[in-house]
């Protein structure tokens, strides 16, 4: 099976981690995906809700075409696509939150991602999926803390790891994943649920992101 994959450096990192068995091919703008058609599925994990980008991915169909869309859903992308959360420090766990609407493009998918050695966990076709939507939440809430003067980002950091066990403070995750796209993740949430409206300290730090 040949894969062609589309990663950031962290991404490919963090996939380069498993013991892959597959032929994939990385490569480095969204355009080179036309020039290996005849591959068997196609990962873009830099993927951005753009009609120019969806038009590139579309001429890929009818084969999988897996895109890292955490905030966009399939009605807003394409309904033929495969989301999943791609976002840095996720792909390194060995469950993937994915959402599909063809039960046979999801058997395909499965099997892309078995060669990684991950398993994708299926989940309604909702922006922020489960574990996006809690670590947002919990950045989010970190940003209030500190703009209250409640302590420094060094000690909200190490308390968050020391008493919950994660692997990152909020900071850390923060900057891993990009602070923009968290708040991109809240502000499509807080359109509908107030609680996750971003802290205007996120905010200020996205804009200098």
């Amino acid at each position: 099976m040949q894969i062609v994959v589309l990663a950031g450096v962290l991404q490919k990192e963090e996939l380069l981690r498993s013991q892959m068995t597959a032929n994939v091919v990385w490569i480095n703008t969204v355009q080179e995906f036309s020039q290996h058609r005849n591959a068997d599925a196609f990962v873009d994990l830099k993927f951005v809700n753009t009609i120019e980008r969806q038009q590139v991915l579309q001429q890929l169909l009818p084969k999988p075409v897996i895109v890292n869309s955490v905030v966009h859903t399939l009605s807003e992308t394409h309904a033929s696509f495969i989301r999943i959360n791609g976002w840095n420090t996720f792909l390194s766990s060995s469950i993937i939150e994915a959402a599909c609407n063809n039960n046979g493009l999801k058997t395909k998918a499965e099997a892309v991602f078995a060669l990684w050695n991950k398993e994708l966990q299926w989940l309604p076709d909702e922006a922020g999926f489960v574990t996006p939507r809690v670590v947002s939440t919990i950045v989010n809430e970190a940003f209030l803390a500190l703009a209250e003067g409640v302590s420094t980002k060094d000690e909200i950091n190490t308390a968050m790891k020391l008493g919950t066990a994660y692997p990152y403070g909020p900071f850390e995750w923060a900057e891993k994943i990009g602070v923009r796209n968290i708040v991109a993740l809240l502000e499509k949430l807080s359109a509908t649920q107030e609680h996750y409206t971003p802290a205007e300290l996120l905010m200020k730090e996205a804009l200098i992101d």
